[in-house]
């Protein structure tokens, strides 16, 4: 399925996280935390949103950090995906 945000908004996927500690202890599920960097799947157009030009910083196939509560959680073709604004991201991890 393709997705197609809307005005600022991304979506993106989290990146894998460890499932080990660095003593080599393996982490259940349940203590692990949610991830804050992802990869952008797909970006909206941006535009005039309450009067003020939103122009996109953000691209598909960046790697972003972002505020740990931010955006709303959903489940596509099998894969869980979070849509959130782009003011949501705090900085684009560049390799």
């Amino acid at each position: 399925m393709k997705i197609k945000p809307l005005f600022d908004r991304i979506v993106i996927q989290q990146v894998e996280t460890e499932t080990k500690t660095s003593s080599g202890l393996v982490l259940p599920e349940s203590a692990q935390e949610k991830p804050q960097m992802a990869k952008v799947l797909a970006v909206g157009p941006g535009g005039t949103i309450d009067g003020k030009e939103i122009v996109m910083q953000i691209k598909v196939g960046d790697t972003v950090l972002y505020n740990k509560y931010a955006g709303s959680d959903f489940k596509l073709d099998g894969e869980e995906v979070t849509i959130l604004k782009q003011s949501d991201v705090l900085a684009i991890v560049e390799n």
